[in-house]
C-alpha cells in the first residue's frame, strides 16, 4: 500500500514537473476579446451594436500594435454590424477586406455583397 502511495505521488510529481514546462504556441491571428463579443452578439446580449462596432474597431488597432491579422470573419461580423447600423459603405469595405485576406470566403462575401447592394443572388 505505502510503495502504491509513493508511486502515485512520484508519477504526479513527474507530471506537474513536465507540465510546468510546456511553453505555449503563439497564434498566427490576434483574437483580444473577440469570441467574448461576438458570442454576446450571438446570444443578443451585452452591447449595443455600434459599442460592438468599437469593441471591434480597438481590436483591429490592437492587432495592428501586435503585427497580428485578426481571424477569419472578424471583418465579415464587422461588416454585418455595420448594415445594422445603417452604414453600408462602411459594410462594404469590411466586407471586400474579409474577401482579400481569406480568399475561400470569397462566393459568400459576393453573396453578401450583392444583397447590400440590393442584387438578387
Amino acid at each position: 500500500m505505502m510503495a502504491r502511495t509513493l508511486v502515485s505521488g512520484l508519477l504526479l510529481a513527474g507530471a506537474l514537473l513536465a507540465g510546468g514546462c510546456a511553453t505555449r504556441t503563439p497564434t498566427i491571428y490576434y483574437w483580444g476579446d473577440y469570441q467574448p463579443q461576438l458570442y454576446a452578439y450571438l446570444k443578443n446580449e451585452g452591447s449595443s451594436h455600434a459599442e460592438q462596432i468599437l469593441a471591434l474597431q480597438r481590436i483591429i488597432e490592437e492587432a495592428k500594435a501586435a503585427n497580428k491579422s485578426v481571424p477569419p470573419g472578424f471583418h465579415a461580423h464587422l461588416g454585418l454590424l455595420q448594415i445594422t447600423e445603417g452604414k453600408p459603405e462602411l459594410a462594404r469595405q469590411a466586407l471586400e477586406t474579409e474577401k482579400t485576406l481569406f480568399p475561400e470566403s470569397a462566393v459568400f462575401m459576393d453573396f453578401l455583397l450583392a444583397k447590400l447592394a440590393g442584387g438578387k443572388s
